[in-house]
């Protein structure tokens, strides 16, 4: 896959009414110039992933993988607000040549998606065979399956929901209190946060693995009295690992986002607004994910019309959409010769 720039020639305007002005959308694709003639299959990445989904999802997606680029066109777009490429808090305000920082508009879940249909659009896209996405990915995918229903075939949603639960937010908001805590966090320093970042992240972490997968890869092994445990070096290294990578200030924003998604606001409430979607629908859960927990991918397919659930058995919780490619990718198989579609996906 090969990454690409786009810069929209127009405003974005936001559902609370602000506008950005000519917004930058990065993204991956794979193919050539005959890749319109394949399958398109978009990927809608989670949390502070980016667009290139090979690195991030390389189980599922690549060469000699289930989704193949010489079988289909993939696509993933890096999501607006955060830091790999797509406009967000840290690039510069066109208004006073600065980085917008704190100053970065409230987003939500439909801008993001308001993006992901700009650049479909710019690529001349009208139809795609499967849309898919794990985690905040799936909050993004559902949306945009409700927002342009006529577009999809598939739909395949991961360890999501229809809308962010008070415990969801709760752990969000816990994560921001840790990077507003980090005094560097001012709306100065670009840089700045990243002590509370790592703090965040840690946090975070906490509901992304489960008690079993903790107990299974962290104990502590030599019996003699200690403060480096392995569960405690592995926090702090995890916490590290992101706050070098990632931005603070993009991090708060998109936890932000997050917290927002409703797919039933303005819609009459969740059930009705999952009654929009067209595509044949597949949602999946994961027995130990304590962030999303499978009745909320069951409540998905009741509602979504064509649609069925399916559960994966793993002790990694909410982090199997990452790593349990085997089970997933069997599971839409599945799905697709359910629906016809399987030929395609050999």
């Amino acid at each position: 896959m090969q990454k690409e720039v786009f810069q929209h020639d127009g405003n974005m305007v936001l559902e609370n009414g602000s506008t950005i002005e000519n917004p930058v959308i990065t993204y991956h694709i794979s193919g050539n110039d005959k890749a319109a003639e394949k399958p398109v299959v978009w990927i809608c990445h989670a949390l502070t992933a980016n667009s290139d989904a090979t690195a991030w999802w390389p189980g599922l997606i690549g060469h000699g993988r289930f989704y193949d680029p010489e079988k289909y066109t993939i696509v993933c777009a890096n999501i607006l607000g955060s830091c790999y490429g797509t406009t967000g808090p840290a690039d510069t305000s066109p208004d006073t040549g600065k980085p917008w920082l704190q100053s970065f508009p409230v987003i939500t879940m439909r801008d993001i998606v308001k993006g992901h249909i700009i650049l479909r659009k710019h690529l001349g896209i009208d139809r795609i065979h499967t849309l898919a996405g794990g985690s905040i990915g799936g909050f993004q995918a559902l949306e945009w399956a409700i927002m342009e229903p006529a577009v999809f075939q598939n739909l395949v949603v991961i360890a999501t929901g229809s809308k962010a639960t008070p415990w969801a937010i709760a752990i969000n908001e816990t994560e921001r209190m840790a990077i507003e805590a980090d005094q560097g966090f001012d709306g100065k320093d670009p840089e700045g946060g990243k002590t509370g970042l790592a703090a965040a992240r840690a946090i975070g972490l906490l509901s992304y693995r489960s008690y079993e997968a903790y107990n299974a890869t962290q104990q502590e092994k030599t019996g003699v009295v200690t403060v480096d445990f392995p569960a405690s070096s592995y926090q702090r290294y995890q916490g590290k690992k992101l706050a070098d990578r990632f931005n603070a200030y993009c991090y708060h924003t998109l936890t932000k986002a997050q917290d927002t998604h409703n797919v039933g606001r303005y819609r009459g409430g969740v059930p009705r607004a999952l009654g929009k979607i067209r595509a044949n629908t597949l949602s999946i859960g994961i027995e130990s994910d304590g962030l999303f927990p499978p009745e909320e991918q069951e409540s998905i397919a009741r509602h979504a019309g064509d649609a069925s659930f399916h559960i994966i058995q793993s002790q990694y919780g909410h982090d199997g959409f990452l790593l349990e490619y085997e089970q997933i990718q069997q599971a839409i198989g599945s799905f697709y010769q359910k629906t016809d579609t399987y030929e395609q996906s050999k």
